[in-house]
């Protein structure tokens, strides 16, 4: 995150975010800079704006107090004002940067109050702390603020620590003559408070001319609207709104060290604050979010946003995310779902994508809701208050380096980088091991039935003696298992894996597409070795010949199936078949080689294996059957994916007799079809 721009009472401050030496010129001013709202929301009227916050007077729904105690109930431009028209740039200052000292007294509310630690050299290496405030500090720094300095010389008396319940902070000290000017007074203590900026418009009744706090005297009546539109404007464009404000208490107020509560700062009778400005922050989507969003929505999985920022800010983001569109148009917000009944939200759950001022409360009710609509739901979260919605989603997802303990000991899964992509790139990996389970059972289950099928079916046609001895059966399933079987387990991806739709909730490996192949698999490989037998019969050869034929027919036919069964959708008639996985030639390599060996080690074929060597016409049979296995299988994925194209079920979707009936909420922890993932925002930004 990154401070981009500064808005006073009457101008606007352009930060340049790209300049890493510490000079007061990186803060520019620019009194046309942001100055509109975003296309998307220039029709948007105040009162609704103000209505995305939580600055409203009813009582939150299960809450014993409403969320602050009063809230803006006039609009009306105040008399007198320096607003009541559009503010014209000044074309002498316009351009101008503001002194060091200037920048240090207009940031000492971001500054002070925070307890972050900046990184090396205002660098992200070794800090500590939330982004957002990082953001003001390292702007501070890079403006040639001495931020540690100025943290040592006015300590902290006393504070009221940040909740998402109230959304601000704020921190006690004693004035500075270089921050405060000599009119402060010495009788008083300096409170600076930083938070949402609609939970901080209500709480004051003066602003600072021009963001001058050193001076006393430039303060004016509080223009509610100016601030409210500017809250619009900036969050418009995606960005992260703070408030910084700035008020004054009677040192016996406070003592040193106290842990104040909320009500210190939104528990008074009227407003005493002073809007310094606001600090309007870029979050910017992580790139490979964006990616990792519409590789998820093209695999059936709905994503969602949940955060706490403002909803013109949140919509702005889903914007950019992907997560806005003609069908999740808008956002809804955290007092609003308060208010909703469950059947309500229930619906509301299904029309929107992006949550906006959502509490850890609001985001139990979203998982339950969902699941309630028969979604199979994953929830993303860090805090302690997250952990009620990790443990009661499908599949909890915690931090792994933001992340508290108890986040982490409630969710299923721990993300080691923070990064929602990996989310995504878990769901891929979790489809290509069921693919791969798939076709591990696709390869060995026919090669074993068809060892003993073979011998069965062997006598059925009027054989004398048996096909295959057992010890032929018993080294083929260790050959073919060991070394095909294995093949398809490390199969990589296949193209297309993440266009298929989730399976169906309580979905069996087998399904009814699936045991068709591997019932086709078995009859034709049965068919081969028996035929292939009978074949070599009618040639002439002796019984330890036909056992050869039957046995290495087996075995290179089984080879036919594995390479088919390497996709599972496509066509294995490609040159895609040669790349991906070169374990599998190693493998055909070693069964060709020991299956020579077999057949033609003196002693080892006819002690042991009750063998003979063969010749060139029973070679000749052995591949020609390997390919027509090979043939047939293609076949039936080519019909498939004709059938398929004319909308049939060809990916076991629908529920057949293996398949197990679940509850959506009972679904387990894979991902299925409506699968939700519900991802804070911090996941999806930097």
């Amino acid at each position: 995150m990154s401070l981009t721009a500064f808005v006073t009472s009457n101008t606007r401050l352009r930060f340049d975010v790209h300049n890493t030496t510490r000079v007061n010129t990186n803060f520019v001013m620019d009194n046309s800079f942001l100055t509109e709202r975003a296309e998307h929301q220039m029709n948007k009227k105040t009162k609704d704006i103000i209505a995305d916050g939580d600055n409203v007077p009813e009582a939150r729904r299960g809450k014993a107090d409403r969320s602050y105690g009063f809230t803006i109930d006039n609009l009306e431009t105040p008399a007198g004002s320096v607003h009541a028209a559009p503010a014209v740039e000044d074309d002498a200052t316009s351009g101008e940067s503001p002194s060091t000292p200037f920048i240090r007294s207009l940031l000492s509310g971001g500054v002070l109050c925070s307890k972050c630690v900046l990184g090396e050299n205002g660098t992200r290496v070794g800090e500590i702390g939330n982004p957002t405030e990082l953001s003001l500090l390292r702007a501070a720094y890079f403006s040639n603020v001495e931020v540690d300095d100025l943290k040592k010389t006015i300590p902290i008396v006393a504070e009221v620590p940040f909740s998402s319940e109230y959304k601000f902070m704020a921190t006690v000290h004693e004035p500075s003559l270089e921050i405060d000017g000599p009119s402060f007074g010495t009788d008083n203590l300096v409170v600076h408070v930083k938070g949402a900026p609609d939970r901080m418009v209500p709480l004051c009744s003066k602003q600072a001319i021009s963001g001058n706090i050193s001076d006393e005297s430039a303060v004016e009546d509080m223009d509610a609207r100016y601030w409210t539109e500017q809250i619009a404007v900036l969050s418009s464009h995606g960005l992260r709104v703070l408030a910084l404000c700035r008020g004054s208490v009677p040192k016996s107020e406070v003592s040193q060290d106290e842990q104040l509560k909320r009500d210190f700062v939104d528990g008074r009778d009227e407003p005493w604050l002073t809007m310094v400005g606001l600090c309007a922050i870029m979050d910017p989507p992580r790139p490979e979010c964006v990616d990792a969003i519409k590789e998820a929505h093209g695999a059936g999985v709905r994503v969602a946003m949940i955060t706490g920022d403002h909803k013109d800010t949140a919509i702005a983001i889903g914007h950019m995310l992907g997560l806005v569109d003609e069908q999740y148009s808008t956002a809804i917000t955290g007092p609003e779902i308060d208010n909703m009944e469950d059947d309500d939200l229930r619906k509301a759950v299904m029309e929107y994508n992006v949550f906006a001022r959502a509490s850890p409360q609001n985001k139990i009710r979203i998982v339950k809701a969902l699941q309630a609509e028969g979604q199979v739901c994953s929830m993303t979260g860090d805090g302690v208050n997250d952990a009620p919605a990790l443990k009661a989603a499908d599949m909890g997802v915690a931090m792994g380096q933001e992340g508290t303990d108890v986040a982490r000991e409630a969710a299923e899964m721990i993300l080691a980088d923070d990064n929602f992509a990996t989310i995504v790139t878990a769901v891929k990996e979790g489809r290509v091991v069921w693919d791969n389970l798939r076709k591990v059972l696709l390869v060995n289950t026919p090669i074993n039935n068809a060892q003993g099928l073979s011998v069965l079916f062997g006598f059925v046609f009027g054989l004398d003696d048996t096909p295959l001895t057992a010890i032929q059966v018993l080294y083929s399933n260790l050959i073919c298992a060991i070394t095909l079987g294995f093949v398809t387990a490390i199969e990589p991806a296949e193209d297309g894996i993440m266009s298929m739709p989730p399976r169906r909730v309580g979905k069996r490996l087998i399904g009814r597409f699936l045991f068709l192949r591997i019932a086709l698999a078995t009859v034709v490989l049965v068919a081969c070795v028996v035929g292939s037998v009978l074949w070599a019969q009618d040639l002439g050869y002796n019984l330890n010949e036909r056992r050869s034929q039957a046995m290495n027919v087996l075995d290179f036919c089984a080879i036919s199936v594995t390479i088919s069964a390497r996709f599972s959708y496509n066509s294995s008639i490609s040159k895609n078949i040669l790349f991906g996985n070169e374990y599998c030639w190693y493998s055909v390599a070693v069964v060709t080689v020991l299956q020579f060996a077999v057949t033609y080690i003196p002693g080892l074929n006819e002690t042991i294996f009750s063998m003979a060597p063969m010749d060139g016409a029973q070679w000749g049979i052995t591949f020609l059957l390997m390919v027509v296995v090979f043939l047939i299988m293609e076949a039936e994925k080519a019909l498939r994916r004709f059938l398929k194209a004319r909308g049939e079920d060809v990916d076991d979707r629908e529920a057949w007799i293996f398949d197990e009936e679940v509850e959506p909420t009972k679904a387990g922890t894979h991902f299925s079809e409506g699968t939700e993932v519900l991802a804070a925002a911090g996941e999806l930004t930097k």
